[in-house]
């Protein structure tokens, strides 16, 4: 098969990009209606935080613009696996069906041609959010905003949503081997929830867990250190863009594992 170039697959993934918008613009309602869910959904979760902290001024040392600095950079660092692998939820109905042997077949990478089929415009709403409270909370803990800050904040929310997208790519890829793997997925997407909160807060035992097994302390709270307590960095949020790659890499190679032993129904 002749070699693809990047430039070879972004070409095909705005095609593919702007037919999936299209389609999805002439179900105009169904996105509005989606979209400002996912926005209040989000709102919520500020409002929980106002709501603990106006009874608790901090939490194991953490407070609450703190926090909410946290949450903002879990909300950025999980839009990628939000908009870009959303088709990861489908994967398991294809290959029951016997309908993901059709992607088998195109000369180009597997992977790429079918998460690049769904693109979720709904994170959209979910960046912009996540955006205003890292500004929000950044503006009131009074930590200088420079270039090289701001550069530091780009590269580890970009590695950090890798370890999000493993995760993902990783559960879904169970469905190629396990029938009921969709209770796999949804059990490994909510482990998102706890990535919200410091590292700190949780028994020795949680700590290991989320940190070693299911790196989830790896999406906000190790990478978001270089921001919120530059001059006490542990090692770990060093590792964090190498631990993103490594992750990223790993669950592609699990899930083209998969995908390029499927026999069709009943693989």
């Amino acid at each position: 098969m002749k070699k693809r170039t990047l430039g070879f697959y972004l070409r095909i993934y705005f095609k593919i990009l702007a037919q999936d918008l299209k389609s999805k613009m002439s179900y105009r309602a169904d996105f509005i209606i989606s979209t400002i869910g996912m926005i209040f959904t989000n709102i919520a979760g500020f409002v929980s935080f106002w709501i603990l902290f106006r009874n608790f001024p901090s939490i194991n040392g953490w407070s609450y613009y703190e926090m909410l600095f946290l949450y903002g950079f879990s909300l950025v660092s999980m839009t990628p696996v939000q908009c870009l692998f959303d088709n990861n939820w489908s994967l398991r109905m294809y290959v029951y069906s016997g309908d993901f042997i059709k992607y088998c077949f195109r000369p180009i990478n597997l992977f790429f041609y079918f998460q690049s089929e769904v693109f979720d415009i709904k994170g959209l709403g979910q960046l912009a959010f996540g955006i205003g409270t890292i500004a929000y909370a950044w503006s009131h803990l009074g930590i200088p905003f420079t270039f090289i800050a701001l550069l530091k904040l780009i590269v580890f929310i970009a590695t950090a949503s890798m370890v999000m997208v493993a995760l993902q790519n990783a559960a879904a890829a169970t469905c190629f081997w396990i029938q009921n793997s969709f209770y796999i997925l949804d059990l490994t997407v909510k482990f998102k929830d706890y990535a919200k909160y410091p590292i700190t807060i949780f028994s020795p035992v949680f700590k290991f867990i989320f940190t070693f097994i299911i790196p989830i302390a790896f999406i906000a709270y190790y990478p978001s250190l270089v921001i919120l307590r530059p001059d006490s960095v542990p090692l770990l949020t060093w590792f964090s863009p190498i631990v993103g790659i490594i992750a990223f890499f790993l669950s592609y190679k699990l899930w083209m594992f998969g995908a390029t032993r499927y026999n069709g129904t009943g693989s």
